[in-house]
């Protein structure tokens, strides 16, 4: 399969109950990660979270999707063609 460049963005709203679960997808992901950022956004509550990711679309889809199954987390995703 043909590989993509993305962005996924990735919005935690309860870090302390979700941190463990996110931190061991994005490990067992971690071959088609190419880079992360990580910021707190204390006044809101939030984590904000930016991934570049290079993996065909079944590898990004799979990472994207458990990471949406956490509670209380939002994953949107941006790739090349």
């Amino acid at each position: 399969m043909e590989r993509r460049i993305g962005v996924i963005g990735i919005v935690v709203e309860n870090r302390k109950e979700v941190s463990d679960k996110l931190n061991k997808i994005l490990s067992d992901h971690g071959d088609i990660i190419v880079g992360r950022m990580g910021i707190p956004y204390k006044e809101r509550g939030l984590c904000v979270i930016s991934l570049i990711v290079d993996g065909t679309t079944d590898e990004i889809g799979a990472l994207t999707g458990k990471l949406g199954s956490l509670l209380g987390v939002k994953v949107k995703s941006a790739l090349t063609k």
